[in-house]
């Protein structure tokens, strides 16, 4: 069976992400330009535009496409602005911010994906602004200060890091707290402090090292 994956895309944006209040018509754009089904592993092709998590290698797995897009959204990025993706995957997000920002930086831990991603965004000629870097958000180290920063994995707590890399008036989007309910959050870089904005409850697995700890049992 051949399938029209144009024709996907375009009802993935319409029956999926708009009616979830996606309604920013520059990320529908990346959603309905970037094609998604060449960033998704052979064996999970066929499914690229479903209503599904799908699982890209090493414990990894891409979001639902309404929680890509309700993410896109609450960055609220400008064309001018310069981004961080902590977790690149299989580089379908870092696509979608190349489409919408003048600049991105994407971290991915694991070599193979990251090396996966780098060769995609290349095929389909996202790698102009988009570069994707082999390192662990954890311990990466940098002087550079973002616009907006995109966690595409969850965290039990958000690594002050990840705040000191925003810049006045920078966004950070990311999903926080315990399985099996998280909450996924904007964080806004205000004059007076930090602003959380809840968005909605949502559950992915957790970037390499920013699990809950065990908790010790007498």
């Amino acid at each position: 069976m051949t399938i029209d994956y144009a024709k996907a895309r375009e009802t993935m944006v319409e029956q999926q992400v708009r009616p979830w209040d996606v309604l920013d018509l520059r990320v529908l754009a990346a959603l309905g330009t970037v094609p998604r089904d060449a960033f998704v592993p052979e064996a999970h092709r066929t499914l690229a535009y479903a209503d599904l998590e799908l699982p890209i290698g090493h414990g990894q797995s891409m979001m639902k496409p309404v929680v890509e897009g309700r993410m896109l959204q609450a960055l609220d990025i400008d064309a001018g602005d310069e981004v961080l993706e902590i977790g690149t995957g299989s580089g379908f997000i870092s696509a979608c911010l190349g489409y919408l920002a003048r600049d991105v930086l994407s971290l991915e831990v694991v070599a193979e994906l990251a090396d996966s991603a780098r060769t995609r965004l290349a095929q389909h000629g996202h790698d102009n602004n988009v570069r994707v870097e082999t390192a662990d958000a954890l311990a990466w180290e940098t002087t550079r200060r973002f616009d907006a920063i995109c966690v595409t994995a969850a965290v039990d707590t958000v690594p002050l890091r990840f705040i000191e890399w925003l810049r006045p008036g920078g966004r950070l989007f990311v999903v926080r707290g315990r399985a099996p309910v998280m909450d996924a959050v904007c964080l806004h870089n205000e004059v007076n402090g930090l602003r959380t904005e809840s968005l909605f409850e949502t559950e992915l697995p957790y970037l390499a090292g920013a699990a809950p700890k065990p908790e010790f049992q007498l």
